[in-house]
């Protein structure tokens, strides 16, 4: 396994953190358009987007995560298990420990399945509230109050590696919605929508942008 980060420098010593993983379950026929096809091709474009910006005080690394999902196959399949996931960012976590970076995180925000069509993004009940509620209000500001509601949702994922250690994190993901085609062959192309994939990136430079100001 190998994450990649991706660093936009800042002037200061503060970090912004986003984060995806690229890696995909192991079964056969999985194509995993939307998980994690739809938040890696995202964050490309974050990266895009935000190494064109003046320098601003805080840097953004853009964290591309190896192994959340399981990788121990039994009949065939990869079943998700917190003890058997998130190998990319429990090791992330850990090396920004050791380096001394993870004290200058102001932020990590997650992006997971966030390309379907009919988006609906719930709160994640773990993550940090006042990150939570900073980039719900970037998706008020944006208009986008319909689909990033108000309603929680519990869900294990990359992010919590993080706030095991202290760092403020929040998960955008549209779990609930996508569980008919979630692990399956038919997570497919055809059900990414370019809309959805737009909205979660503007609210996301918008949440950049709040947590330079702070």
């Amino acid at each position: 396994m190998e994450n990649i980060v991706a660093k936009i420098p800042g002037s200061g010593h503060g970090i912004i953190l986003l984060l995806t993983h690229y890696d995909t379950l192991r079964l056969d026929n999985f194509v995993g358009a939307e998980d994690s096809g739809s938040s890696t091709g995202l964050m490309l474009e974050m990266a895009r987007v935000l190494c064109s910006q003046p320098k601003r005080t805080n840097a953004v690394w853009i964290a591309f995560l190896d192994g959340e999902e399981a990788q121990v196959v039994t009949d065939g399949q990869a079943q998700w298990s917190d003890a058997d996931s998130v190998y990319g960012s429990r090791e992330l976590s850990a090396r920004l420990a050791v380096s001394g970076d993870l004290k200058n995180i102001r932020a990590a925000i997650l992006a997971d399945m966030i390309g379907q069509k009919n988006l609906e993004i719930l709160r994640e009940s773990s993550s940090t509230k006042w990150l939570t509620d900073l980039v719900w209000r970037a998706a008020a500001k944006l208009g986008f109050s319909n689909i990033f509601v108000s309603q929680q949702i519990d869900v294990s994922d990359d992010h919590q590696p993080f706030l095991h250690r202290g760092v403020p994190a929040t998960d955008i993901i549209d779990f609930a919605g996508y569980k008919d085609y979630w692990h399956t062959p038919q997570d497919t192309l055809d059900k990414v929508s370019a809309r959805s994939l737009a909205i979660v990136g503007y609210v996301i430079l918008e949440s950049v942008a709040e947590l330079q100001k702070r």
